[in-house]
């Protein structure tokens, strides 16, 4: 393949400068067969070494590795505060957040104690906070209500006293339990969460933590929004003491809504009336907390006070007894013995877990990356797609459910010193101490002392559609794709919403590439710099030639785009004009006999394969066009349809006398074009000038303003 062309004799040190740049190619090696592929990664990844196995097992547990370079002078005090602070918070959100997740409050004990131990040994993150999520919770309360009502089991509130065998083990193997509802219900968290993990890890194997940047930032957003909107609506019951269902399907919004509309006649004033008294404690506490996070050295644990309040008011008070009021209930200390999953459960429980897997891991991620950046540390997306999958996992024998970070925690595990996930273990010190000790104390805290907890936690979600209007300003299409994520993800599905948020945004990245049009380029007068003539003022055009750019890639959704756009722009449409010239000819043919007739065709058909095209480019001033140039510098990549259609446009004008050419083509653009058949592998009749590379636009024009014009002559005018 030329470099471009070479100068006549006798130009001179002039047609020296004229010369376009040419640049010699690295030679590519050879492909290598499959086989030999196959072969060298097996030994890559196969071979054994003392030095590969201490690599190995230092990247899968990082604590190894910055372990033993801990600084106790400089970091153990933040480290031990910052643990202590997100432990006591951990204790009253995990025991609200296990009654969004359909489980008694002991589960959400366990499943945060396991996640803060076994993230400080994988995780590759110092400062991020790994335990209950509210979005996390919600998913899997709706799977577990779901298996809960397939199963036989009364809605709770209704009859809590039903229970059903189930089959421990496989085959003839089994060993028939009798299973109650909370049993069963953290069976079937257990099983979702250990099917979610088992996803999460297969991915960081084959090495997919990429996917998380196909999760923009505004498609999270809406979706917590959303899904938040769903978690306060579900805890609207428990704040008026209601003993209503949660709705299965599509719509639950709406259809939740309707219920507790329905059934205001039967709110327990008791539950009412603590639940307006703490939300009127919490609310302007916690906006202190916020005001003045920056002149306290830790967030004042407000929860606590009120949860421990609110216990000791709903114990002496005999507010279960005497006024009907939902309680925790029987809170037992220490661990039970591990269980297995049900197996059998696992197929119906897969697709929802494959949801709960990339939400839990896109957020892990996200957080992860966002507080390494601010501190300057690199996270391995991998290694925590293993960490967050683990957390998952190995919890799930202990009746844990699943896991990812929480920006709330995290934010204040940040804001209280810590350094590294030497706090994350102070916090599961804290949570062994309730579970040992203190956990039996809590039998009287209301149900709706912990929905006014993890309503007041929703803050922040909910402060989204005050950013509306400035996200709407900022950018239309991230303003779209989080309203529509939002709007799915509440009033329809959750899960649904999710699927639909990344559906709109790859229409919105292949919409954007059906909007680019061609535009006319026109060069600066001070130097060889093109850019488009609407944009900007001063800018001149060549006579005879004309520069266009294309600021997309062309493939096969917008090739017929861009071939509509650049005729268009030219003024001229090739088949048109062709269909045009023949239907000419034809009437022509009619008029005249036959002999003037055929030497009437012979001579304009010569006059049109020499001549010029004449095209109006302004209103004022006509000028020849002989020569297009295509600058393809935006040009990221083309397929064979875009190859395909740059061939068609290089033809059809060329059969009108009006030669195309490419500038400044990256090498993987060359590289398609080659590969594509654009440069034919002999010369053609103009002596090569489709196999030349021009690197910039100056050069092209150059080049093509040199070729002899159609009659023959150098065009010296241009």
């Amino acid at each position: 393949m030329d470099g471009g062309c070479c100068p006549t004799e006798g130009d001179g040190a002039e047609s020296d400068q004229q010369q376009p740049l040419v640049l010699q190619r690295v030679e590519k090696e050879a492909e290598r067969s499959c086989q030999t592929v196959l072969r060298h990664r097996v030994k890559k990844h196969c071979s054994c070494s003392s030095e590969k196995i201490k690599s190995k097992v230092l990247d899968f547990f990082p604590i190894l590795r910055w372990m033993p370079r801990y600084k106790v002078r400089d970091w153990l005090l933040g480290d031990a505060m910052s643990g202590l602070i997100v432990g006591i918070l951990l204790v009253p959100q995990s025991i609200a957040y296990s009654l969004l997740a359909s489980q008694d409050p002991i589960y959400g004990l366990y499943t945060s104690f396991f996640a803060s131990i076994i993230y400080a040994l994988l995780g590759t993150s110092r400062h991020i906070s790994v335990g209950i999520f509210g979005v996390l919770c919600l998913l899997v309360g709706q799977v577990v209500d779901r298996e809960l009502a397939l199963a036989g089991y009364l809605p709770e509130g209704i009859s809590s006293n039903n229970s059903l065998l189930l089959l421990a083990g496989q085959g003839n193997g089994s060993v028939g339990l009798e299973c109650d509802r909370s049993c069963y219900a953290i069976t079937v968290g257990a099983t979702l969460t250990f099917t979610a993990g088992i996803y999460q890890v297969l991915m960081g194997m084959f090495q997919v933590g990429f996917v998380s940047v196909y999760l923009s930032d505004s498609l999270l957003s809406g979706f917590a929004t959303g899904a938040s909107l769903t978690i306060l609506t579900s805890q609207v019951k428990y704040l008026l003491g209601l003993k209503i269902p949660r709705s299965q399907g599509w719509f639950t919004l709406c259809k939740t809504w309707f219920s507790i509309f329905t059934g205001l006649g039967n709110t327990n004033l008791c539950d009412l009336v603590t639940s307006l008294v703490c939300l009127l404690l919490l609310l302007p506490t916690k906006a202190l907390n916020d005001r003045f996070k920056a002149k306290l050295k830790a967030p004042i644990p407000f929860e606590l006070f009120v949860v421990i309040i609110a216990t000791l008011a709903s114990h002496f008070g005999h507010f279960n007894t005497e006024y009907g009021s939902s309680v925790a209930g029987v809170i037992p200390t220490g661990f039970l013995p591990p269980q297995l999953p049900l197996w059998s459960l696992i197929p119906n429980v897969a697709v929802d877990a494959f949801s709960i897997a990339i939400v839990g891991f896109a957020i892990t991620v996200s957080l992860s990356e966002m507080f390494a950046k601010k501190h300057g540390y690199l996270v391995d997306a991998n290694q925590e797609m293993f960490a967050i999958g683990f957390c998952n996992i190995l919890p799930s024998f202990f009746r844990c459910f699943t896991t990812s970070a929480a920006l709330t925690k995290t934010l204040v595990k940040e804001s209280t010193g810590c350094q590294t996930q030497v706090s994350g273990l102070v916090s599961a010190l804290v949570l062994l101490l309730v579970l040992l000790v203190i956990a039996p104390l809590f039998y009287s805290l209301q149900k709706c002392v912990l929905a006014v907890i993890i309503v007041v936690n929703l803050r922040g979600a909910l402060r989204k559609f005050t950013d509306i209007p400035s996200m709407w300003r900022s950018n239309r299409v991230d303003a779209c794709i989080w309203l529509v994520t939002m709007f799915t993800s509440s009033l329809v599905n959750t899960e649904l919403g999710l699927l639909v948020g990344i559906m709109v945004s790859a229409f919105c990245v292949l919409g954007r590439t059906q909007q680019v049009q061609v535009l006319e380029l026109g060069q600066a007068s001070s130097r060889e710099h093109y850019e488009d003539l609407s944009s900007y003022r001063g800018l001149r055009t060549h006579p005879g030639v004309a520069v266009f750019g294309y600021q997309a890639p062309i493939y096969y959704a917008n090739q017929s785009l861009f071939k509509t756009s650049l005729y268009n722009r030219v003024g001229l449409d090739p088949v048109k004009e062709k269909a045009r010239r023949l239907k000419l000819l034809k009437q022509q043919r009619k008029k005249k006999s036959k002999q003037e007739e055929v030497a009437k065709l012979t001579s304009e058909k010569e006059e049109e394969a020499e001549g010029t095209v004449t095209l109006m480019l302004d209103e004022e001033s006509p000028r020849n066009l002989r020569s297009i140039v295509i600058d393809c510098s935006a040009i990221l990549f083309l397929d064979t349809a875009g190859v395909s259609a740059l061939k068609e446009v290089r033809k059809d004008y060329e059969e009108l006398g009006v030669r195309v050419v490419l500038a400044q083509c990256s090498t993987s653009v060359l590289d398609t074009l080659e590969s594509g058949g654009y440069y034919p592998d002999t010369a053609g009749d103009d002596g090569g000038e489709k196999k030349k590379i021009f690197f910039t636009i100056a050069d092209a024009v150059r080049s093509v303003q040199s070729l002899p014009a159609p009659n023959g002559d150098c065009d010296t005018k241009c």
